[in-house]
């Protein structure tokens, strides 16, 4: 259940003022052109149609006046109007205002402001690199099916809304769900799979040491708690799409209600970023063999047929890996195009500095 504090209630009651107004007027404008029109054909249907898009434009107008242009739209006062709009169950053409919302987001999608704001250099690349055996990858690709993860705003003019930055709007996967995600994928390339497959609960299964050497120990674990080496970091999308689930009736065969997605479309690049730093004494420690071979495949078995996204049931979140990158303190940068060719780049010159 959303919690209202006294300040989010205030801010409620001074929209609903402020836009109950707008909307009544904006519903009497509209259907001025839209009465008619189911009489009218050819040039005469074209002229109401321009009339009610520019009652829309101009409502439009007045949503996103004295709000900052960029993707802070997507979650500032303009999202908030949008949402009030619609939750108000006795207001005209509710509907109308997700259409707002979809119109913004997809303009931003497509005038390419989706983005950190660049000045700000929030997202730099490689990071610094303090001590020799630290490594930073970067694995660029390309979605090949939607990527969606649910946000966490709970006033909001969607159902399911795609995972922003509070302060931005742009949408992110974060580096926690990453660390989660690769370790299951490391898990399976341990033989999970096999594990459960022979009846045995999850709780009677143990990470080997090369896993736990990379990710710690489970959150809450009291006993012999160890960070791990890997440092992840969230991935920044750059575009907003809109998919539609509409589950089916087994017995009719037929569509039962239509759900709504806000999503990063297929054809998005993003790129998973990670920082190898291992410090002095570490415990668990796992030589360069035991985990690089497993690590990489599982990176690519997750992104290219686990997905990284929820809904993963229909096929979200599955992607195509374009470049392999790293970078070291003591070598040159290396990239390659396949998992096999990177490989065997990264254990030629990472073989002296990192298997003491």
């Amino acid at each position: 259940m959303m919690r209202v504090t006294r300040k989010s209630a205030d801010w409620i009651v001074s929209l609903l003022q402020q836009l109950e107004p707008l909307v009544r007027q904006y519903s009497w404008d509209v259907q001025e052109p839209e009465r008619p029109r189911k009489d009218r054909w050819g040039q005469a249907r074209h002229t109401l149609d321009q009339k009610s898009e520019q009652c829309r434009d101009q409502c439009l107008q007045r949503l996103l006046e004295t709000e900052p242009d960029g993707p802070g739209l997507l979650v500032s006062g303009f999202a908030d109007k949008v949402a009030v709009w619609f939750s108000e169950e006795t207001w005209p053409r509710r509907e109308d205002a997700r259409h707002f919302y979809r119109n913004v987001a997809h303009k931003l999608s497509r005038n390419g402001t989706l983005a950190l704001p660049r000045p700000l250099n929030l997202d730099p690349w490689p990071p610094k690199l303090l001590r020799d055996k630290w490594l930073a990858l970067e694995i660029e690709f390309k979605l090949q099916t939607p990527w969606y993860s649910k946000d966490d705003r709970l006033f909001h003019v969607l159902d399911n809304p795609v995972h922003k930055d509070r302060v931005f709007g742009v949408p992110y996967m974060s580096a926690a769900s990453w660390k989660g995600m690769l370790r299951w994928a490391c898990r399976m390339q341990a033989g999970l799979r096999q594990h459960l497959s022979s009846g045995e609960p999850f709780r009677h299964w143990s990470d080997p040491q090369w896993i736990l050497h990379l990710f710690g120990n489970e959150k809450g674990e009291g006993h012999n708690f160890h960070q791990g080496a890997l440092v992840f970091y969230p991935t920044w999308f750059d575009k907003i799409g809109f998919e539609v689930i509409n589950p089916h009736d087994r017995r009719r065969r037929a569509g039962i209600q239509p759900i709504y997605y806000e999503v990063v479309p297929l054809g998005t690049e993003g790129k998973l970023r990670l920082l190898y730093a291992p410090w002095p004494g570490m415990k668990p420690r796992a030589p360069v063999s035991d985990f690089l071979p497993p690590l990489l495949e599982s990176i690519e078995q997750l992104l290219t047929k686990y997905g990284m996204s929820a809904k993963r049931s229909v096929g979200w979140g599955t992607a195509e890996i374009n470049r392999w990158r790293a970078w070291s303190t003591q070598q040159q940068p290396i990239e390659a195009p396949s998992r096999k060719e990177f490989q065997k780049q990264l254990e030629q010159w990472l073989k002296a500095e990192l298997a003491g």
